[in-house]
């Protein structure tokens, strides 16, 4: 028996696809049935031209598609092959995480500061970071999905020694107060996203008790990172977001960098395909500018075609 056919559009990752693209990726999931969810994802993504400014294939945002597409029962996928655990991904902690001895003392007294792009890899940096991240900060470690950037900071008055770990991301797909603070169109919205950036992770170390750290390193992002993100993906961002839950921190950070506070998500969190919410607690919004009027600019501009997005963030 085939399977149904496609006759509304659907958005997923930034992109709406139209009933004739949908029946295209149909057509090669079950006329390539005996190549792998990988081998598919590339396939699609050629011919549908799904690539993210630098050129690179959004093959793994394809595969959560095919995914999804499963899910609501409008493609058939081969098997998964087994290459090894499934579920989620275990972070093999080691003694290279280990609490260190107390840094203590003002900002001023460790600068200058650098932030030192992580490298998507197994090992070396990255598995630092990783590791770091997954035994310190509160919310552990999750593979990111759609663009992201991350970084060490370190000190080059203790150039050997981690200070803070970061990871900025693809922004929330849709959150109210963001959204009336731009003033954007839904169409506007779709099309210009991927000109934010999300502070996703930030992490002090434990052992790290410099005053004033925080907002010395977010200064230093707001200089920093538009150049990283241009370097990765052919583009620079035009504003900054973060969410911050109250219960556990007051966002003095940001507010010490001239972050804008916009108001508290609504709380829904992610949803699913059945809209169903999954409780998350409200958190603050801040915002930084990476320009002037960036408002405007957000609404007007032309953004290059097809970023990622983690649709998984859902409506906040």
């Amino acid at each position: 028996m085939g399977q149904p056919k496609i006759t509304q559009s659907l958005t997923f990752s930034g992109r709406t696809f139209c009933p004739e693209e949908l029946q295209l990726i149909q057509a090669i999931s079950a006329d390539f049935a005996s190549l792998g969810r990988t081998e598919i994802s590339r396939t699609v993504c050629e011919l549908l031209e799904w690539k993210r400014p630098n050129g690179g294939l959004k093959s793994h945002e394809c595969r959560l598609l095919l995914e999804r597409l499963q899910a609501l029962g409008l493609v058939k996928l081969p098997a998964v092959r087994p290459l090894g655990r499934r579920g989620p991904r275990v972070v093999q902690v080691t003694s290279q995480s280990e609490p260190e001895p107390e840094l203590i003392g003002s900002a001023g007294q460790f600068e200058p500061l650098w932030l030192e792009v992580v490298e998507s890899g197994p090992e070396g940096e990255s598995r630092l970071w990783t590791e770091l991240i997954e035994r310190y900060h509160y919310l552990g470690y999750r593979v990111p999905v759609g663009a992201n950037l991350r970084y060490l900071v370190r000190s080059a008055q203790c150039p050997t020694r981690v200070l803070a770990c970061m990871s900025w991301s693809s922004p929330a797909w849709k959150m109210a107060v963001r959204d009336r603070w731009i003033g954007w169109s839904d169409e506007q919205r779709q099309r210009n996203l991927q000109l934010i950036v999300n502070n996703a992770r930030f992490l002090i170390l434990p052992w790290v008790h410099i005053q004033g750290l925080a907002s010395k390193i977010l200064s230093r992002c707001a200089r920093q990172l538009p150049g990283d993100w241009g370097k990765r993906y052919g583009y620079r961002p035009l504003l900054f977001e973060t969410l911050v839950d109250t219960a556990r921190f007051r966002g003095t950070c940001y507010r010490a960098a001239n972050w804008i506070f916009l108001g508290r998500t609504q709380g829904r969190g992610r949803m699913d395909r059945n809209h169903t919410s999954h409780g998350r607690a409200c958190k603050d919004v801040y915002v930084y500018p990476l320009c002037r009027n960036v408002q405007e600019r957000l609404s007007t501009a032309v953004a290059p075609a097809f970023s990622g997005f983690a649709e998984q963030r859902g409506q906040l």
